[in-house]
């Protein structure tokens, strides 16, 4: 079982080069690679093409498909190059990958080069044309937030216009807000002042990561190139001592975007902030500033938002369920150390009386799939493992007279497959979990060795669209074991594994100078069946509402995915404790309350508007019109109550109609674990 984990493939064969490519020469106004950039790039070729577990040629084809990936990264919604710019970039088109193969980067910083230029020319005609321009908003016009299928601008005219309406939509989102004339064109000049800044900031560096990036994503979407920066960056993200919000961000177009909420930070017991809001503003303290960062370089929106534990940062959000046409909301949060004790299993009693059947469940939420390695290998007894927490919270929850468990794996992305294997193992008698198979087509087979059973009972588990990568093994065994019945959301579909390799073991670089690190995906997951969890994901038992499109959230919406297959499958022992007849009878009570249940009804309501929301990329620059779609939206907020929330009510609390929190996904799992003890006691 541990042998899974350090079975991971040791890059020692790799050579060390100390020959540089080609360079720019010096010109003060453009960006140039550094001289070991061309080793860098060599180096990654060769490790991608061969130890990369797709075993893919970096040719024509791919080079086609980094040169669209990087002008995308660039300018992603077509509105600084033109259709010219695009014409003459197609020369390289089936030449970067002998390019970067032999070292030649300068071609990633001729397009940057030009990107700055024509981002420049844009910036001159926002603030001599657009910034204190009256405009008419009386106007049946809209602006299109996402141009992936529109055609690029034809030439600077239509760029102006194209920027005309961003101006327009950014001005009338103050005005809605209460801004004068005055403090709407203070605001726009400052955000674009900064915008500019931002860009003007670029080193080599970042521009050379841009692009490595750019050709390690082709191959898949979890290879990435990091600069010495960025892996600088990386290795503190994998503490679980952080002070902040307890958020990841991604930028997405000109927004700050939330992508992950973590468990156990200020942003997830607040219950304020949410996956998919756009971060406007932020300011510091309780009567700071609030300032501006649409358009902010993500670096430096993160380092306004972290801040010593115990202050106080406020943002203004565009919320999700709202849309963009909705009103800026502002949110004030108090930063924290989120520690591993936060992140960390954690169990609660629920009380359920309903149509005179009374049941005590208990419920195990977990964040992740974690272990102290070092611990466990240096020999510690008391190591931290979520297998040891979940092994004594299920004592724990036993000792109170539980009828059936419930263990809560939404928004959890994974973790150490071992942990996931072990889990599994309190629930089955013994036998395997997971297949993983390398790159050089060997399989391998994570089993559970120990026969100690510690939960036999009633058994549910609920997942979501953000489930992922070890959470996907568990929930996938437990229902290929018919251990117990899955509920929820198709699962992201991650089913691969990766190893961070520094480059600079491999690479004679000036003193001073430093070298980035490659991601590599080196392994696949599958099921006991055969089936990979990479792409499709866990498909539950029950499907509960689901705003998330399998096309926009997870795997699948990546075209570089590793695709799904299957291989043979491994033999082990089915459980008789969920029938196919049992999953058919939950399925059509669980369509019955659909009809007739109060929470459930509003639940779906809620997730195909949340869902048309996100869809919706049209916006009005008509006032009255935004004004009322506004108003509506706001109506709607104030009668619904959250969608994905993790509160439950007290333990031991009791209600006598029902059961009644605050987190309807949870109450409807509740409602089925309950009726699988029922069912098989």
């Amino acid at each position: 079982m541990r042998k899974i984990l350090s079975g991971l493939i040791l890059l020692s064969l790799i050579a060390t080069y100390t020959l540089a490519g080609p360079f720019i020469e010096d010109d003060s106004l453009a960006l140039k690679p550094k001289k070991h950039y061309g080793q860098e790039a060599r180096l990654v070729s060769q490790i991608l093409t061969t130890y990369h577990f797709k075993k893919i040629a970096l040719d024509d084809s791919l080079s086609a498909v980094i040169l669209d990936n990087y002008i995308s990264t660039l300018d992603n919604n077509k509105s600084y190059f033109t259709q010219s710019d695009i014409t003459e970039f197609e020369q390289y088109r089936n030449k970067l990958d002998d390019m970067t193969t032999l070292g030649e980067v300068d071609v990633a910083f001729v397009i940057f080069n030009r990107f700055r230029d024509r981002f420049n020319q844009r910036m001159e005609y926002v603030r001599g044309k657009l910034t204190s321009r009256a405009y008419d908003y009386t106007k049946d016009e809209f602006y299109q937030t996402d141009r992936d299928n529109e055609d690029w601008a034809v030439n600077g005219d239509e760029l102006n216009e194209l920027w005309r309406k961003i101006i327009k939509s950014q001005t009338l989102s103050l005005k809605l807000s209460g801004r004068s004339q005055d403090e709407i064109e203070e605001n726009i000049a400052k955000r674009y002042k900064r915008f500019q800044k931002n860009v003007d900031q670029y080193t080599s560096e970042d521009v050379f990561e841009l692009y490595m990036n750019t050709v390690a994503e082709a191959f898949d979407p979890h290879t990435n190139y990091f600069s010495p920066r960025t892996s600088d960056r990386f290795k503190q993200n994998m503490s679980l001592s952080l002070e902040g919000i307890g958020a990841r961000l991604q930028m997405d177009n000109d927004f700050t975007k939330i992508v992950q909420i973590m468990p156990g930070g200020p942003a997830e017991k607040s219950g304020l902030l949410h996956d998919n809001d756009r971060i406007v503003g932020v300011a510091q303290g309780a009567d700071g500033e609030m300032v501006d960062v649409i358009g902010w370089r993500l670096d430096d929106v993160v380092q306004l938002i972290k801040g010593p534990k115990g202050t106080t940062v406020r943002l203004e959000i565009l919320e999700a369920k709202n849309g963009m046409n909705g009103k800026p909301a502002e949110i004030t949060l108090i930063r924290d150390k989120i520690k591993i004790e936060d992140l960390e299993a954690k169990a609660e009693v629920i009380d359920l009386n309903d149509s005179g059947q009374s049941h005590k469940v208990g419920v195990i939420t977990l964040p992740g799939f974690y272990m102290d390695f070092e611990a466990y290998q240096n020999g510690d007894p008391d190591y931290n493992s979520t297998t040891r927490d979940v092994k004594r919270l299920i004592q724990e929850l036993k000792s109170k007279g539980i009828d059936g468990l419930m263990v809560d794996l939404r928004n959890n992305g994974g973790g150490s497959l071992a942990e996931a294997i072990d889990l599994t193992g309190l629930f089955i008698k013994d036998g395997p979990v997971v297949q993983v198979k390398t790159s050089g087509n060997k399989i391998e087979v994570g089993k559970d060795d120990d026969p100690e059973l510690l939960w036999d009972g009633p058994l549910a588990v609920m997942i979501n669209r953000f489930s992922a990568s070890a959470s996907e093994i568990f929930a996938g065994a437990i229902q290929d074991y018919g251990r117990g019945v899955v509920i929820g959301e198709q699962t992201f579909g991650k089913g691969t594994v990766q190893n961070v390799i520094d480059l600079g073991r491999y690479i004679d670089v000036p003193d001073g100078e430093k070298v980035g690190q490659l991601k590599l995906t080196l392994q696949k997951f599958y099921r006991v069946t055969g089936s990979s969890t990479q792409h499709l994901g866990v498909d539950p038992d029950i499907n509960l509402p689901s705003a998330f499109d399998a096309s926009e959230f997870g795997e699948s919406s990546n075209p570089s995915a590793l695709p799904w297959d299957q291989i043979a499958g491994t033999k082990y022992d089915l459980t008789n404790d969920v029938s196919s007849r049992l999953i058919a009878q939950l399925n059509t009570d669980y369509e019955n309350r659909l009809t007739s249940d109060i929470d459930l009804k509003n639940l779906a309501e809620e997730t195909v508007e949340l869902k048309q929301n996100l869809a919706r990329t049209e916006i009005s620059l008509n006032e009255e019109v935004r004004k009322k779609q506004m108003e509506e939206a706001e109506k709607k907020r104030a009668k619904r109550s959250g969608l994905s929330g993790t509160k439950i009510d007290p333990e031991n609390k009791t209600e006598s109609e029902g059961l009644q929190m605050d987190d309807k996904y949870l109450k409807e799992g509740i409602i089925i674990l309950s009726s699988i003890i029922d069912s098989i006691g």
